[in-house]
């Protein structure tokens, strides 16, 4: 797989059918690579006549690892983010939105449907309202505006997504595994033998816990992105889970209700037994959602 220079750094990125095809890049979240998308989404949108983009963020998998940034002190973050203290971040959700913007310029991209999952929607979100000629149709998928007041993540999930790096490869893989499962659906849960398999690959491919840090810390210091969210005009699908215990479907709700309120199109698509996963059930339907969408917004795009 290819990389390429974007924003002063090196994504690292794969493309998955005919590029005549229209486009649809896909923005993964918090501390997770490109390969964290299920092979079986990505093959069913190629199928459906879709030329599929995926990607590294920054400081994840095989892109630009920002290791001179060094580890950032999320305790003493997290505390001034719950006092409404300025975060000290080395870069912001917005930082990655203008990431995205400069890999779709750099690819050739001409107004890809883009779609994100948790961290990667908000990524998605900010690149929508502040790059509007760069978003053909939004999908933001359990995902968030990051409104104070909203529900927050049920005490389990903030515990498992908030422990310690493993120090070695397979206590790395033990607490990916652990996070997964923790955030994962209630309905559908994940086989073990399959989340090992995908939990082994994402750790042995790449593994920086201060990249994940950083990145976390820079969803701290975005805050409420609510003003910027309203900014979105492009075509919204909002997809959420009714059992994501890291992202209530209330935040959902409140993307769609945002975009509404400012004058743009946003429809709530709710995936009864989702969690804050793709779980491998529902991957059909799932797919079908996103490309229909997608499909009806050829316009747009």
């Amino acid at each position: 797989m290819p990389s390429i220079d974007a924003n002063g750094l090196s994504f690292h990125y794969e493309s998955r059918g005919n590029e005549a095809d229209p486009a649809i890049l896909l923005v993964m979240g918090l501390g997770v690579q490109m390969i964290l998308w299920p092979e079986a989404l990505i093959e069913s949108l190629v199928a459906q006549g879709f030329r599929v983009v995926r990607f590294d963020n920054r400081d994840v998998g095989l892109s630009t690892h920002l290791t001179h940034l060094g580890m950032p002190n999320v305790p003493v973050e997290y505390i001034r983010f719950k006092l409404g203290l300025k975060v000290r971040a080395h870069y912001t959700i917005d930082t990655m939105a203008a990431d995205t913007a400069a890999l779709i310029d750099a690819l050739g991209l001409r107004r890809p449907h883009v779609v994100g999952a948790s961290m990667g929607g908000m990524i998605a979100q900010n690149l929508a309202a502040h790059y509007p000629h760069h978003v053909g149709s939004l999908t933001s998928i359990m995902s968030t505006t990051g409104r104070r007041s909203l529900p927050q993540a049920q005490w389990r999930a903030l515990k498992a997504v908030l422990s310690p790096a493993g120090r070695d490869i397979p206590s790395a893989i033990a607490r990916m595994q652990h996070v997964l499962t923790t955030i994962g659906s209630l309905t559908y849960p994940a086989p073990p033998d399959y989340l090992r398999e995908v939990c082994e690959r994402h750790v042995r491919r790449a593994h920086d816990p201060a990249g994940g840090a950083r990145q976390l810390v820079a969803i701290a210091a975005s805050d409420d992105r609510s003003r910027t969210v309203a900014r979105i005009q492009a075509p919204t699908l909002v997809l959420h889970g009714d059992e994501d215990p890291l992202v209530p479907l209330a935040a959902g709700q409140d993307t769609a209700r945002v975009i509404q309120a400012g004058g743009g199109r946003a429809e709530l698509s709710v995936v009864r037994g989702m969690g804050h996963d793709f779980p491998v059930p529902l991957i059909p339907d799932i797919a079908a959602r996103i490309g229909a969408f997608c499909r009806g917004n050829e316009a747009a795009a």
